[in-house]
């Protein structure tokens, strides 16, 4: 049979569902009024269907409209009308009394207890957030704790109100609210509106959408990092970002030009000096500039030449040179190597580098590099420091040493990790993972093993058995070997896991270079 939709628009079915009838036509047969009171019967009748009924043994044994004969089951001697069977019920209470009694609540739980500790063992019946007994004998720990906060309460059915939502109220969340064109009109007129200026009087005064009101101010030489730093009138940065930009462009032009160009700094250097004194003046940087296609304005070239002047004598020397114009770490100085801590003496060395302008590239480099400078924009004003930048931060400083410690350490170090750990011993003994270790875990972690499992002291049997169900095959004679040097590592002549692997490792990379 087809299904029908009922509501699309100009269905021929509607009607066709109007006339439709399912089912098969039946007969009537007795109505329920006529099965309650049925017609009164002739005399006729009623001997007829009693003849009938006399055919059936609950009829004769017991039939309708009177009691069902025991007499034939009791005691000849029994007075059927006097005798009662059973016990008298004492009446003790109701049933409200039986359900609620009127007794306290301690009450009620100390005789609900009584018996639960074997219907526990036996039936396993726990009450909710109640915790298996598991026989712990640690002192802190308490047998009768309870899991989990308690279910909040309230007679009146508040609790409840607020867990169930109505369905009137979830169709009035999502229909559509009527509201009159002139309450909407006021609304946009005398409330401020996302994304829309607010403007009451937009049907009176005329002006275009993108007007504003209002003066221009004229914004100041000083921003707020200006003020913070106490900056003075000829030193503002407020507004230089752009010309502070150039500035480090130009700057890494000549660094990369002088990187490829020059085999270390003191060639670079005598190429910007071309008369010779040991200083680079404002037109030799003008002159490499134009050498290098770096054509720039005199203003930009005076601010790059004030820059990289931090002694303020109008020149560029070479240790000026070497920090702001080059990349130092990366070209050889080009002076002598030093002797001890003193420089060479030759006639070659130039006069354009002191020797405490060099120091070593690294402690254990006999290499010189200029040393750095540190060419901060705004100093310290009074010299003023904190006392926690004091306290050990460099050295020399305000030892800590005799200073008081307050809290707790998360990682208790200080305290032996115990052999066997209880279940609700919470602390971390230094023995657990940390938090690089549980964003990238290691294979063995994923087996279920840690670092403790290869550092663990075992016994020659095991690491035998250990490492020959990895696969790894060798005489007993070699096990021996490798398991004697292993020992002899340790002071104790402890072998472990990784004990034994590192001595195997060694051996095999000597094989292999043989």
């Amino acid at each position: 049979m087809p299904r029908v939709f009922y509501g699309k628009a100009y269905d021929p079915h509607l009607r066709w569902a109007a006339e439709m009838t399912h089912g098969v036509a039946i007969q009537p047969s007795l109505t329920a009024g006529e099965l309650a009171n049925p017609h009164p019967m002739s005399l006729f009748k009623y001997r007829l269907n009693e003849k009938k009924e006399q055919l059936y043994f609950s009829h004769n044994k017991a039939p309708l409209g009177k009691s069902h004969d025991q007499s034939t089951g009791l005691p000849n001697n029994l007075d059927t009308l006097k005798f009662t069977f059973g016990i008298k019920t004492e009446k003790d209470g109701t049933a409200g009394e039986l359900v609620s009694p009127d007794k306290a609540r301690e009450i009620v739980d100390e005789e609900s207890e009584a018996g639960r500790e074997l219907y526990r063992q036996t039936h396993h019946d726990f009450l909710v957030g109640e915790s298996v007994d598991r026989k712990y004998t640690y002192p802190s720990y308490q047998k009768g704790k309870m899991y989990g906060i308690p279910t909040p309460h309230d007679n009146t059915g508040r609790k409840t109100q607020q867990t169930l939502k109505w369905l009137h109220e979830v169709q009035t969340e999502k229909a559509s609210k009527v509201v009159s064109n002139r309450v909407d009109n006021w609304r946009e007129r005398t409330q401020p509106q996302i994304g829309q200026v607010h403007d009451p009087i937009s049907d009176t005064l005329n002006v275009p959408h993108d007007h504003t009101f209002g003066i221009l101010v004229k914004p100041d030489a000083y921003g707020a990092g200006d003020l913070l730093h106490g900056r003075t009138a000829g030193t503002y940065l407020r507004g230089k970002d752009r010309q502070r930009g150039v500035l480090a462009a130009i700057r890494q032009h000549l660094k990369k030009a002088n990187y490829h160009n020059f085999q270390d700094l003191m060639h670079a250097f005598k190429h910007y000096d071309k008369n010779g004194t040991g200083k680079i003046d404002i037109q030799g940087l003008r002159d490499v500039c134009f050498q290098f296609n770096l054509p720039i304005e005199p203003e930009l070239l005076e601010q790059l030449m004030d820059y990289c002047d931090v002694n303020r004598d109008g020149y560029i020397d070479y240790l000026e040179f070497s920090n702001f114009l080059n990349w130092k770490d990366k070209l050889p100085s080009g002076l002598p190597e030093r002797a001890g801590s003193a420089l060479r003496k030759s006639d070659e060395v130039p006069a354009v580098a002191k020797e405490e302008d060099m120091v070593p590239k690294s402690p254990t480099s006999g290499e010189t590099t200029p040393r750095r400078l540190e060419k901060q924009i705004d100093m310290a004003i009074g010299e003023h420091r904190t006392s926690a930048s004091v306290i050990n931060a460099v050295i020399g400083g305000v030892s800590t040493r005799d200073y008081r410690t307050y809290g707790v350490p998360t990682i208790r170090t200080d305290l032996p990790a115990p052999r066997i750990r209880r279940i609700n011993d919470s602390k971390n003994y230094g023995d657990e993972s940390d938090g690089y270790g549980l964003l990238n875990p290691s294979i063995h972690s994923q087996r279920g093993l840690s670092e403790k499992d290869f550092l663990m002291p075992r016994s020659k049997e095991e690491l035998q058995t250990i490492f020959t169900n990895t696969g790894i095959r060798m005489t007993l004679d070699t096990f021996d070997d490798i398991w004697k040097a292993a020992s002899q590592r340790h002071p104790k002549g402890y072998v472990s896991v990784e004990a034994f692997r590192s001595v195997l490792d060694e051996i095999q990379a000597a094989q292999i270079q043989q």
